[in-house]
């Protein structure tokens, strides 16, 4: 028999990258050298945008798409900032409309001309202040129109609505330590940090609350990245202690549930015994030295109603092979069922025991029992099942009757020889020997 290892084939397999020609590219560019971790480049279907060295403030050029080859000094730039700017971001719901943050503590929107600039850009649209120390960090909100984060080296979260100018959530206690950046999941509801103190966050920022936190994500003390991913895992690059870049995809994490008292051992209810009218998602049974203590999980939610989210198919008590069809090869899934109008237990299958022939079936091979002849052994098993005569059955079963006799004299001389082995131990140990 052959065997052939079966790779599945990703469609992104045969993808490479390949340059464009010079003519195509951006030339002459006066990319900024600040000393700030940052894209310095943002990009959308209509523009590029590099911030760039400037003297006596902050500035970024805004270039249309078309416009390649050599760019001359002189070109027009976004220039309202009177620091360096550390970060530039289009907004995801007009492609005219540019966040910048800069290192004199502001954040200000800008409005560019349809077909670019033409003479340097001084006035934005808004100014937006509330840092105190430099902003490093912009990114908009994904689905929601005028929503904008900002952080700074303050170790704040700004959220704003650029269409009022106001403040709409302030989140200042959930990092002791410079922020490296944010972003956003797919409908916006949580956005994930990557900090300095090397711990990546998940934050609800309506609530103001930290759904999830996760300590050394990467033990390496250079800055590291996190981002949402669309199926709502996190992805994250860092880098080890010996400095070895790290990749790593996290799963959404989890509350903790931490006690006092240790355990002896743990037990975990099978999810079709829990209480689904109550979203319950688990339920431990941890063992003290002398108790026995259940532990429900539940997910706080105010719906009566079936939870589909939290109580998808799963495994039934009905077996899904029998024991000789798993050991002839086969192979098979659970047998799903439905929570969704609870789980009811049934009358169980009793569990029917069907006893082959101990002595022959069990003992290893080439093996017989004391008192029993080699060939007699032999003889009865190697007689086809299902193939023997009245007379014969009658023969075998003497025969095995004979084999048990002979087992059942060896086993009570064996008892009789340790009792006297026992009563010799115990003179010994008396001295009377």
């Amino acid at each position: 028999m052959s065997f052939r290892k079966v790779v599945r084939q990703s469609k992104f397999r045969h993808v490479f990258g390949q340059p464009v020609k010079n003519d195509q590219c951006y030339e002459d560019i006066r990319v900024s050298r600040v000393t700030w971790d940052s894209t310095f480049c943002a990009v959308n279907p209509r523009f590029l945008a590099v911030i760039v060295e400037a003297s006596g403030g902050g500035a970024f050029l805004v270039l249309p798409l078309n416009k390649t080859g050599r760019i001359d000094k002189a070109y027009p730039t976004v220039c309202g900032h009177t620091g360096p700017v550390l970060d530039i971001d289009w907004c995801p719901h007009n492609d005219e409309v540019i966040a910048s943050g800069s290192e004199d503590c502001t954040v200000m929107v800008w409005q560019i001309p349809e077909n670019g600039l033409v003479s340097p850009l001084t006035e934005p649209v808004v100014v937006l202040e509330g840092h105190t120390k430099r902003v490093g960090i912009i990114t908009w909100h994904p689905t929601a129109r005028n929503v904008l984060l900002s952080a700074g080296c303050d170790n704040v979260v700004l959220i704003w609505n650029v269409g009022t100018a106001e403040e709409l959530y302030r989140l200042d206690t959930q990092h002791p330590d410079l922020i490296y950046n944010v972003s956003w999941n797919r409908n916006g509801s949580l956005f994930c940090t990557a900090c300095k103190d090397k711990r990546m966050r998940i934050i609800d920022p309506r609530r103001g609350t930290l759904v999830a936190e996760r300590e050394k994500a990467h033990e390496g003390a250079r800055p590291m990245r996190a981002i949402f991913l669309a199926d709502g895992k996190v992805f994250t690059t860092g880098f080890s202690r010996m400095s070895e870049r790290q990749l790593a995809l996290w799963d959404p994490f989890l509350n903790t549930f931490t006690s006092k008292e240790p355990q002896r051992g743990m037990g975990s209810m099978p999810k079709r015994g829990l209480e689904v009218s109550k979203c319950e998602i688990a339920r431990f049974y941890k063992l003290h030295e002398r108790k026995c203590e259940p532990i429900v999980m539940t997910v706080p939610r105010k719906s009566d109603l079936f939870q589909d989210d939290l109580y998808p198919d799963t495994a039934g008590p009905e077996a899904a092979l029998e024991a000789e069809e798993w050991v002839s090869g086969q192979d098979a899934d659970p047998i799903l069922i439905s929570l969704r109008e609870a789980y009811v237990p049934s009358k169980q299958r009793d569990l029917k025991v069907s006893r082959r022939n101990v002595l022959s079936d069990s003992r290893p091979a080439g093996s017989s029992w004391p008192g029993a002849s080699t060939s007699a052994a032999t003889t009865a098993d190697s007689t086809p099942s299902g193939s023997l005569t009245g007379a014969e059955e009658a023969g075998k079963l003497e025969e095995i009757l004979q084999k048990l006799r002979a087992l059942q004299a060896l086993i009570k001389e064996q008892g009789d020889r340790i009792s006297r082995l026992e009563e010799q131990l115990g003179r010994m140990e008396n001295g009377d020997a």
